[in-house]
């Protein structure tokens, strides 16, 4: 329990500080962004409460939102994404997943990993860009840039899974 609550706040320091000092500042052809900051909510253990998860979704979304001065995006996409999460865990992984294990390569697969992180993290843009934009006026570049940022954000988090090694053990 104690080591649980020790790697949750772990998450949600580490990559909120990561998000906030170095990959805000990072806007590829002005266009795709990385936000690394959905790993913390994709790695929440299976089983959590959904209320939990939403408050802690939104909880990182305002951080975010304080550092970036965007006043509500970052939350309001966050708690969709944390609300939908385990619907979309059922879903895409069944039921026969034992409670308290982490999404992970060990536990989803790669292929159920990838799936799993890439429909959250569109959920999570296209949620983002569209309050960001407040308008349909040029869908093409909306579109251009959701699919970049979403992209980008799931190389971006594959590539920290990958040196997860605490995710690879087999007792979850």
């Amino acid at each position: 329990m104690i080591n649980n609550i020790l790697r949750g706040t772990f998450y949600f320091v580490v990559f909120a500080l990561i998000q906030i000092f170095v990959l805000n500042n990072i806007h590829f052809l002005r266009i795709a962004t990385p936000f690394l900051y959905l790993y913390f909510i994709l790695k929440l253990p299976v089983g959590t409460s959904r209320s939990l998860v939403v408050f802690f979704s939104f909880l990182m979304g305002l951080v975010i939102d304080l550092f970036a001065n965007t006043p509500g995006m970052h939350a309001a996409a966050c708690t969709l994404v944390g609300f939908l999460r385990a619907p979309l865990i059922n879903v895409m992984m069944g039921n026969e997943l034992p409670e308290g294990v982490y999404p992970s390569f060990k536990v989803f697969g790669y292929g159920g990993f990838f799936r799993f992180s890439l429909f959250i993290t569109i959920l999570h843009h296209v949620a983002l860009f569209s309050i960001e934009s407040l308008t349909f006026f040029d869908p093409l570049f909306m579109l251009l840039r959701i699919v970049a940022s979403a992209a980008l954000t799931v190389l971006v988090i594959f590539i920290v899974e990958a040196f997860n090694i605490e995710s690879h053990r087999i007792d979850g």
